[in-house]
Formats: structure tokens, sequence, C-alpha cells
């Protein structure tokens, strides 16, 4: 039996393909897995037995990574899931850093009352919410991931210029990027030449600040930001002293802060982008997908912490040894002298700092396990 502990609501159409072995709640004891969403996680003690965290989400920043690398947990999360969601969220960003669409919303609301003149007096104060279209300008795009992508494509299916920088895009996503998007060298290349930017990349030390009063100096005056990946990747004091100084037309977010919340030209929404029911329950069923699949058979599908591996168990008798441990030099060869039966077959991927090993093993010895466990270097080792 498997315990599995929940942080946060996590749709049922996941939970439920976990299977009768697995015991599921928020108040589980002793877990050999956590299912979270925006749970905070930093302050958290973890179990020797924990094996394994996985977010139903892309971000990962709720979660101690560094802590659970060292102590052999490997996080997952759900990249793609959520996509759809976000890109949509966007795109109504991008339509209402232009068209003064809830700026007309709120001032409509004030001539309730008004009768018969409500008709006239929205005809004659409607000019003031003039604002321009999209078709035909340049949107900049920085992180060309799974979001990214959609949100590039989008904004090509609505007839806008497209470009885009992404140092670590994989092929696989070069291919589904429209054709017409053109890739630019830098992100500073892409921020300097658009007219509307949005960006799709982690808060990491690099993108902490990326969007700050520098970069916004050598912006095209008139710029309009859209920030729906993570807060931090935009200064919020130098984009508020941009917006009041004209340079920055229009700021729309779904992190606010205190200093921008209610200034006029900065529209900041609740952090809304995988709040679908069809995101939710994309997430779930992903998360508890890789969750079953490691604790079963120990494969690593979407990890952030250790290398993708999964190896097919071909011997139903063989003994499965998976083994969390430092990427250095001859560890391995350490490990397979401490196996007193006969490696049938054998991955191992490092990631990093750190590596992971699935070692199938005919006649595998009682006391292997605790062997292998002994070698320095070896973080976790546990047999399945």
């Amino acid at each position: 039996m498997y315990n599995i502990l929940t942080l946060n609501k996590i749709a049922a159409i996941g939970t439920s393909r976990l299977g009768d072995n697995y015991k599921y709640g928020d108040d589980v004891q002793n877990p050999d897995a956590v299912l979270v969403r925006s749970a905070a996680m930093h302050d958290m003690e973890f179990a020797d037995n924990l094996l394994a965290i996985a977010r139903a989400g892309a971000g990962t920043n709720n979660i101690p990574k560094d802590k659970c690398s060292e102590q052999g947990i490997v996080v997952f999360n759900t990249p793609g899931a959520n996509a759809n969601a976000v890109k949509e969220l966007v795109i109504a960003g991008l339509l209402i850093s232009n068209r003064k669409v809830i700026e007309g919303y709120e001032w409509a609301k004030t001539l309730k009352g008004n009768g018969a003149a409500v008709g006239k007096m929205v005809e004659k104060g409607k000019s003031q919410f003039v604002g321009p279209e999209i078709k035909g300008k340049t949107l900049g795009v920085i992180g060309l991931g799974a979001i990214g992508i959609l949100v590039a494509n989008a904004a090509v299916a609505l007839g806008m210029n497209v470009i885009g920088f992404d140092p670590f895009m994989s092929v696989g996503n070069a291919l589904k990027l429209a054709p017409t998007v053109k890739l630019q060298k830098s992100a500073e290349d892409v921020m300097v030449n658009c007219d509307y930017l949005t960006i799709h990349v982690p808060l990491t030390d690099d993108t902490r600040d990326m969007v700050d009063a520098d970069m916004i100096a050598k912006m095209k005056d008139g710029v309009r930001i859209l920030n729906f990946s993570r807060d931090g990747l935009v200064n919020s004091t130098a984009v508020l002293e941009a917006v009041k100084s004209g340079k920055v037309a229009k700021y729309v977010t779904d992190f606010g802060t205190d200093d921008i919340l209610g200034e006029e030209n900065i529209i900041c929404l609740p952090h809304l982008g995988a709040s679908t029911p069809e995101s939710e329950e994309n997430c779930a069923v992903m998360a508890c997908d890789q969750v079953k699949e490691y604790l079963e058979n120990g494969n690593i599908i979407n990890s952030v912490n250790y290398p993708a591996i999964s190896l097919a168990r071909t011997n139903a008798d063989d003994t499965r040894f998976c083994v969390a441990h430092k990427n250095v030099p001859e560890l391995l060869k350490k490990v397979l002298s401490q196996i007193s039966g006969n490696v049938e077959n054998m991955l191992s991927k490092s990631r990093g700092d750190y590596a992971y090993t699935i070692i199938d093993v005919a006649g595998a010895g009682a006391d292997d396990l605790a062997k292998i466990a002994a070698v320095d270097g070896v973080i976790r080792v546990r047999a399945i």
C-alpha cells in the first residue's frame, strides 16, 4: 500500500488513476509521495520514507528542490498540462492591454439608473476608450516552451508579427513553432524590437528582474508588457515608474503587488492562468501517472531535479534496484560491485550533480540493498 499526501485539492480524475493499492488524502501519515499545487513546502521536514513530490502544474518555486535532491526525493511537474489555459489568458491580456475593455466596462456600470438615456450616454462616452488593434503589430515572446509556443502561434493566427527567443528550445518545440516566427539571438533583441512583450520563463537568479529600468529604457516608447509567468521577472517599481511616465503604455499581469494595484494603465488579475477545469484535470492526471510510474517501476518522467529515465521491465521475477546518487566518477562501478546476483538490464543517466540508475537483477542477495546504500555517494536506494 502506498500513502499519498495531498496538500491541495487534486482533481478526482487524477487520483482515481492511482488504484486500490493507494491511500491518498490531506490527512495521510508517513507519505511515500506528495501531490501539491500551490502549498508552500520550503519549511516542511521530509521523512526518510518520502520518495517523490509531484506538482500539478509547471512551476515548482513552492518546493525546495535542492533539499529534495540531497535527500533523493524526485520532484515532478506537469509541463504542458495547463499550457492552453495559460495561452488563452495571455491572449485575453494582450487584447485588454489595447482596447480598454476593462476601463469601458467599469465606466458603463456608472451609467446605471439613467433609464432610456443610457444608450445615448454610451455612444457619447465611448470615444474615451479608443484603443489600437493588434493586427500588424510585433509581439515579442521570451521563452518558447509549451506555453510560449502556443502564444506565439495564436498571435500569428491573429495577424501579428512575432519574434521570439529561447536559449534552450528543443528541436521538437522548434518544429511546433509557426514558420513565420522570427527567432532572435538574445532576450534583449526581442525586448527592444517589439510593440508587445510577453514572458514565459521560470524564475531563477538569471531571470529575476529581467525587465528592469535599464531594459525598459531600451524598449520602444509605448510598449505593452505582459507577465503571466512568474512574479519577480518584471521589476514592479521600474514598470510602475515607466507606466507613469508613458514609456510603457500598459502592464498586464496576474502577479499583483501592493505598489502596482489600482494604478492607472496597470491591470492586475488574480493568478488565473491554470484555473480552468480542463487544466486542473490535465495536471492531476499527469502528476498522478508520474507518481504511480515512479513508485511502482522507478521510472522518472518530467522531473525537475533528477534525469528523465525509463527502463522497461522484461522479467517480473527480477529485483529492480533504483539508485539516486551523486554524479561522480567510479561510483556506479562501486555500486555494481555490491550486487551478488546477475545484472540483466541497466540504465543510468545524470543531471548536473545528481544521477539515477535502474538495475534489474536476477537472483539478488538479501543484503544487496544494504550494501548499495553503504556506498559513499549513494543518496537513496530502494528495491522494487
